[in-house]
């Protein structure tokens, strides 16, 4: 990472914590927080993302999106979201930051309609594995992956998987300064 993208980081933060004073975007309201729980957090998937194009779908305020669109400024990212605040939002730290490689939709993953497939989906906090799979799925270009990330390691969900997918890859996320179990499942079409 260099140091403008460190700074863009820093503005990003800076911009959340503005926001999030007035209209709630997510309930960690220290910035001394802030920076592991949502920068750390979603930088720490970034080795692991493939592809061209990488949805971000239940982006909320941007996370992963756009810290890794800032890290990854090859990379387009897509970032979906219902919440009209939140999207407002990211359409304004998109602005802000210049990132030119971010594109912010608002609608329900179930009804969208992309152009093209992605060759990358990704979800921190969207819904349980089986949801994921089942609404974003179909958004997914052929041999694409979708990157699930969790807490705890979600046995439970992954017995409920829906046929036709399956794990490919599993990794455990060291947030530094996050005292919290983190996973990274990545899931293809079997």
């Amino acid at each position: 990472m260099d140091s403008h993208q460190e700074q863009l980081l820093q503005q990003y933060l800076q911009l959340l914590q503005r926001w999030n004073k007035v209209y709630n975007l997510t309930a960690v309201r220290d910035p001394v927080q802030m920076l592991p729980v949502h920068i750390g957090d979603s930088l720490s998937v970034a080795q692991y993302i493939r592809g061209a194009n990488c949805l971000d779908v239940g982006s909320g305020a941007g996370l992963p999106g756009i810290p890794l669109a800032i890290t990854q400024p090859e990379r387009q990212f897509t970032l979906l979201d219902t919440n009209g605040k939140k999207t407002r939002f990211m359409q304004q730290a998109v602005l802000e930051l210049g990132l030119k490689n971010v594109n912010v939709i608002q609608t329900r993953v179930e009804s969208w309609q992309p152009a093209a497939p992605f060759d990358a989906v990704i979800s921190r906090a969207f819904a349980s594995l089986y949801d994921f799979v089942t609404f974003t799925g179909k958004h997914l270009a052929e041999g694409g992956i979708l990157y699930a990330m969790k807490g705890r390691y979600p046995d439970s969900e992954l017995a409920e998987l829906p046929v036709g997918w399956k794990v490919v890859a599993q990794h455990t996320l060291h947030v530094p300064g996050l005292d919290a179990q983190r996973h990274l499942l990545e899931l293809q079409r079997d």
